[in-house]
Parts: structure tokens; sequence; C-alpha cells
């Protein structure tokens, strides 16, 4: 079982001979399709706007491409709104825990839905930066979230969200101090693949809506079902279907909403992984090839570019594109980090790998660059989109040693 890459072996020579490795690589063409296919599967809901999680791929020049796709951004910190506003955004979603007063006021002032974490914050967002006209709140229902028989999470080991009686309470609150618009955000599972967690977290939460207006009179305006849509990072690449995953909440919607008066909701997502994911590949060039007790492939690019897997143990599939059709070989591809998890691959099987051969990363796309540290003073690398005429731009620069130390140049020490 194999992925095949997003760009094939003559471009990225031809990249490769321009931009040093390692490197982030995107897919203009791609991000485009799964953005239209968002967009196709919830267009039964006129009000349906995808936010998308500016905190997977915190790039400018992607985030343009969304915006021109019709999508919003979803921000969790002000840094993430200041961008979402130098671009020009005016579709924003600020949902955040653990919130500096600063950052609310900066999502007053930037127009952005306030979807407030926890029940404590609507006294202190009104304390510190006033009620807006439109308020969210975000539900944690507890226990556990499953499928069938299948586990997908535990809400209630989460820190995000507030409990059913502290939302019912949020909206009378909300009401009686003159706000005018509510919604309703909830984020229960990570990662699924399966096209039944969208709609099975939208039967939850429009049921809870219809009890939300029986409790409090609120008929909400907007159901943001969040992310948790996910993509199948293995070999296997039975990815989710995003037409029927969206028919599948129009079923719902019609099923409850629509009966108990409330068929103006608007839909809202912030898909940050499905986006985008599958869109980017990490780069990296094959260093040294060492052999103790097992073979050790030694390339340029380190956790610090990628931290999935040495962070989570996550399975990023691996093409050596130098030599796709090689004899096998069972190998553990690493970083340079003065870090034992510091592993592309365990024990994985690879088409022979030679020095100077050139490795693609899959679905390094999001939570790739965006999750990047500094360790061992390796540097961020730079970020290259693979436009839809085939030629690559440089869309972020890879850091300097100056860009490193200049946060302590100047002090006396």
């Amino acid at each position: 079982m194999t992925k095949t890459p997003f760009v094939t072996e003559a471009q990225l020579t031809n990249i490769t001979t321009q931009f040093p490795t390692p490197f982030h690589l995107y897919d203009e063409k791609g991000i485009r399709e799964t953005a239209r296919a968002v967009n196709a599967a919830f267009a039964w809901n006129p009000g349906f706007k995808e936010y998308f999680a500016v905190k997977a791929t915190p790039t400018p020049a992607i985030l343009k491409i969304l915006q021109e796709e019709g999508c919003g951004v979803d921000c969790a910190t002000d840094t993430e709104l200041v961008m979402a506003e130098r671009l020009g955004f005016k579709d924003i979603c600020f949902t955040s825990n653990v919130t500096k007063a600063s950052e609310y006021i900066l999502a007053r002032k930037v127009n952005a839905i306030i979807n407030l974490d926890a029940y404590e914050h609507i006294a202190f967002l009104e304390e510190v930066a006033g009620l807006p006209e439109t308020v969210s709140l975000r539900y944690n229902p507890g226990g556990v979230f499953s499928l069938g028989t299948d586990i997908m999470d535990h809400p209630e080991e989460s820190k995000f969200g507030m409990t059913k009686e502290q939302l019912i309470q949020g909206y009378k609150d909300l009401q009686a101090k003159g706000v005018q618009k509510f919604g309703l955000h909830a984020f229960l599972a990570s990662n699924t693949v399966t096209n039944d967690y969208y709609p099975t977290l939208a039967g939850q939460l429009f049921e809870l809506a219809v009890e939300i207006k029986t409790l409090t009179g609120v008929e909400l305006d907007f159901i943001d079902l969040s992310g948790g849509i996910g993509v199948d990072y293995s070999p296997e690449n039975k990815q989710n279907d995003i037409a029927v995953i969206g028919a599948g909440v129009h079923a719902k919607f019609d099923e409850i909403l629509v009966p108990n008066g409330l068929g103006a909701v608007k839909i809202y997502t912030e898909l940050g992984r499905f986006m985008l994911a599958p869109h980017g590949h990490l780069v990296t060039k094959v260093l040294h090839i060492k052999e103790t007790y097992r073979r050790y492939v030694g390339v340029d690019a380190t956790a610090a570019n990628l931290m999935r897997p040495a962070f989570y143990g996550a399975y990023h599939h691996i093409t050596n594109i130098s030599n796709p059709h090689g004899p096998v070989e069972v190998v553990d591809v690493t970083g340079s980090l003065c870090e034992n998890n510091d592993k592309f691959a365990k024990n994985r099987a690879l088409p022979q790998v030679r020095v100077g051969d050139t490795l693609i990363i899959h679905d390094a796309g999001a939570h790739g660059f965006s999750m990047g540290y500094n360790y061992n003073g390796r540097l961020r690398s730079a970020e290259i989109l693979l436009q839809e005429d085939g030629s690559p731009r440089l869309i972020r620069r890879a850091e300097t040693m100056d860009d490193y130390f200049a946060t302590i140049t100047g002090f006396d020490f």
C-alpha cells in the first residue's frame, strides 16, 4: 500500500535546485479542490461558512487561497487574530481558552464571533471588553463520545467547553444582558476517519438546540460543528467523503431542527486538518546511512519541522521519490536532534534509501510547520507553494541564525 505524491520527481528536482531542503511544499490545486468540495457539501444550508482553523497552517499565502474560495478563519490567539485582520478577513471566529483580557478586546476590535469556553468567561468578557451583539458558547457533554462500539474520545477529560447546566444558564444570562444572537459550538473528537462523526455530532447538537429553545426561548443563530473530520495518514488511504458527511448533517437538520422551527440555523465548520493535511509534503534529503542494531536513515529534517511522529507516535507515510522501485529494506528514518524520539519512522519498509535521495513525508500540510520549534537551535524551514500552473513560489523563507539570535541581541550578559 502506498500514497501518491502530488508532485512529480521532475518537478521536485527543479524545486530542490532552487530551494534547499528541508521545506514544506503545498499543493494549491488540491487546496482549492478541497475547499470547493466542502462548500458544495454544505451548500444546502444558505448560511454555511467554513472557518478554517488557522492553528493548522498559519501561513498567509495559504489563508489567502482559502479566502478566495469563500472561507473565513477560526483564531485561537491574539497573533492569529492580527494575521486575520491584516489579511482582510471579515468572517472571523475566536475560539480560545484561558484567554487574556487583551485578546478579548482585540477580538471585539476585529469584530470576531467570540466562542466562550467557560461559563465564568461571560462575566469576564463583559468586564474587560463588553458583550457583543452575538455570543457563542462552547459545550462539553462529558462522559465518552462513541460511534457504535468504538470510543472516539473522552470529552470528560477535555479542558474545553462547559456543562449543559452552565450552557443553559449562560444563554439565560446573556439574554438578560441584551445579547441579540447566539451560537453553539462543540468539539468532541479529533481526527476521526469516518463519515458518521459529523452527522452524529450534529444530531446531538441539534437536539440540544431544541432543548435550549424550550428552556430559555433562545433560537440559535448558528451551530458550529468545529473540527474533528480527519484524514487517513496510513497507506490504506481510506479518506472521508465530505459529500456523504454533508448529506448526513443535512438529514439530521431536516429531521430535528426544521420541525422545531429552527430551519434558519446556520451551520459553521472549522476544518483544519481535513482542508490542508493531504496537501502538504515535508521534503527532505538523506544525509547519512548508519548501521548498528538497526539501519538508520538520517535526513536533514527533524521533529522541529514535523513534531507529530515524535510527539504523538503518529504515522506519516514516506515516499522515496528518488528510488521508488528499489529493493525494499526496513529502516528507521531519523532527524539530528539530541532526542531519541526524533524519528519520522521506525522499522519502516521503504524502497532502498541512498545518501542524497529525496524523501517526501506525506500529509504534513496541517499541524506540520505550525508546530515547529527551535530545539537544538534548529531553524524553521521554508514553505513553498506548488502553484496550479506547476511552478513553485516561495511563501515563507527559512529562518536564519540572525532570526534565532534576534531576541537576545544587544543584551549584556
